[in-house]
C-alpha cells in the first residue's frame, strides 16, 4: 500500500517538475530577451506534464485535478499550432497526443471500477473542500482560456499580463487546497511558481531584466547560448 502511495506521489511530482520546468524555460527566455515570450518548448512540456497529471488525478481520485487537466490539454495543442510547429511533429506523435487523454478517460470509466461517483464521493475529499479545489483548478486553468482567446485574436501564441495575474490568484487558491488535502505535490508546485509569475509581470511593464545586470562575460555568453536553444 505504501509502495502504491509512493508511486502515485512520484507521478504527481514528475508532472509538477515538468510544469515548473516549462515555467523556468519561459521565464529564462523572456528574462534574456527582455520581453515576455511564449516558446514552443513551453507548450510541448505542458502536454507531457498534463498527461502525467491526468494519471495522477485518476490515481488520487481527485475530481479537481482531473477536470483542470482535461480543460486545458487541447489549448496546449492549439498553441503549438499557433507557433506553426504542429505539422513539423511526426504524424504518429500527433495522433498519440490527440488520443492519449481520450484513451486515459476511456480506460478510467470502462476498464476500471472507477466512475464519476468515485470522484465526487471520495471520503478523503469532503464536498466543501472538493468544490474549493475545483474552483481553484478552474481559476488557475482559466488563465489558459484567457491566453487562448487573446492569442486567437492576435493570430499568434502570446502570454499576456492577464495570464500571469490569473496565475497568481489560482496558485494561491490551489496552495490553500493543497494544505487541507495534505498534498505535497500541489504544495510544492504552487509555492515555487510565484516568483516567475511576478517576474513576467515586471518584464511586461519593461522592468530591467535580471540578466542585464550581470557583467560577467562567461556567464552572459552561457545565458545567451542556452536562450538561443529555446525555441
Amino acid at each position: 500500500m505504501e509502495m502504491d502511495h509512493f508511486l502515485i506521489i512520484s507521478i504527481g511530482f514528475i508532472a509538477q517538475i515538468l510544469f515548473f520546468g516549462r515555467t523556468i524555460v519561459q521565464w529564462f527566455k523572456s528574462e534574456h530577451e527582455g520581453k515576455v515570450l511564449s516558446p514552443t518548448l513551453f507548450w510541448k512540456i505542458s502536454l507531457l506534464g498534463s498527461i502525467l497529471m491526468l494519471t495522477y488525478g485518476i490515481l488520487r481520485q481527485d475530481a479537481a485535478i482531473l477536470i483542470g487537466q482535461i480543460l486545458v490539454y487541447f489549448i496546449y495543442v492549439r498553441n503549438i499550432q499557433l507557433k506553426n510547429d504542429w505539422r513539423s511533429m511526426s504524424l504518429i506523435l500527433r495522433i498519440f497526443i490527440i488520443i492519449t487523454p481520450i484513451a486515459i478517460l476511456s480506460y478510467l470509466f470502462f476498464g476500471t471500477n472507477y466512475s464519476l461517483a468515485t470522484f465526487f464521493n471520495n471520503e478523503k475529499n469532503p464536498p466543501l473542500l472538493m468544490f474549493w479545489g475545483i474552483a481553484a483548478q478552474v481559476t488557475f486553468i482559466s488563465r489558459f482560456f484567457y491566453q487562448w482567446i487573446y492569442s486567437e485574436n492576435k493570430k499568434e501564441s502570446i502570454l499576456p499580463v492577464g495570464f500571469w495575474i490569473i496565475s497568481i490568484c489560482g496558485s494561491i487558491m490551489n496552495f490553500i487546497y493543497g494544505i487541507f488535502r495534505l498534498d505535497p505535490v500541489l504544495l510544492a508546485a504552487h509555492s515555487f511558481g510565484m516568483f516567475v509569475y511576478l517576474r513576467n509581470i515586471l518584464i511586461h511593464y519593461n522592468k530591467k531584466s535580471l540578466f542585464s545586470r550581470m557583467d560577467v562575460p562567461v556567464i552572459n555568453k552561457l545565458i545567451a547560448r542556452i536562450s538561443g536553444k529555446i525555441k
